[in-house]
């Protein structure tokens, strides 16, 4: 029942946000009550947060399956923009969570006592992936990873959450197969 109830929310989170979802709609995308749900996972804001929290919590296990540790370092970091792409590509409520948490300023992260410790570990790792970059000479200067992580998700973010506008802007869709290729590929060039 609660991964129904957070599956469901989840959903609804991201199409609706925080203000727009109801947690009656929820409910009954779970097959639950609401005192069912406030059971589970008590009131709106903890569901939310629970929600948030498991998102981080699948993005960090997946990136584990990277195996960047055993890469040369400059195919790892292509593999991690591949990866960072593809994944925002495939999970488009992620990026909706993310949208409603920043307009919240944070809000609801800060009482998590999980995602932190989530990074932790990733970021080290990237850190390694440089060091071994500059001390075999892939790589002119050691980068701070947390920027480098940034920089990777926001060359991916940014193109995703706006590519509506900048579709009718520059007068093209960016989310053809073909626009979505190439910008895969000028993240990699960019980036190594």
């Amino acid at each position: 029942m609660r991964l129904r109830i957070l599956e469901a929310a989840k959903q609804e989170f991201a199409t609706h946000g925080l203000a727009g979802a109801r947690v009656d709609r929820i409910a009954v995308k779970a097959g639950a009550n609401k005192r069912m749900l406030y059971y589970h996972v008590g009131n709106k804001d903890d569901l939310y947060l629970t929600v948030l929290e498991a998102a981080y919590e699948k993005i960090r296990a997946e990136e584990r399956g990277l195996d960047l540790e055993h890469l040369d370092p400059p195919k790892a970091i292509a593999r991690l923009i591949d990866f960072t792409w593809n994944y925002f590509l495939r999970n488009p409520e992620f990026l909706a969570l993310l949208h409603t948490e920043n307009l919240a300023r944070a809000r609801h992260l800060k009482r998590s006592t999980k995602v932190k410790s989530l990074h932790s570990p990733f970021v080290e790792l990237i850190g390694a992936v440089v060091r071994r970059g500059v001390a075999s000479g892939d790589f002119q200067v050691a980068v701070d990873p947390v920027q480098l992580y940034i920089s990777i998700a926001a060359l991916s973010f940014f193109y995703l959450s706006n590519s509506a506008t900048l579709s009718v802007i520059f007068g093209r869709d960016l989310l053809a197969k073909r626009a979505k290729d190439e910008r895969l590929d000028h993240m990699v060039r960019l980036v190594l």
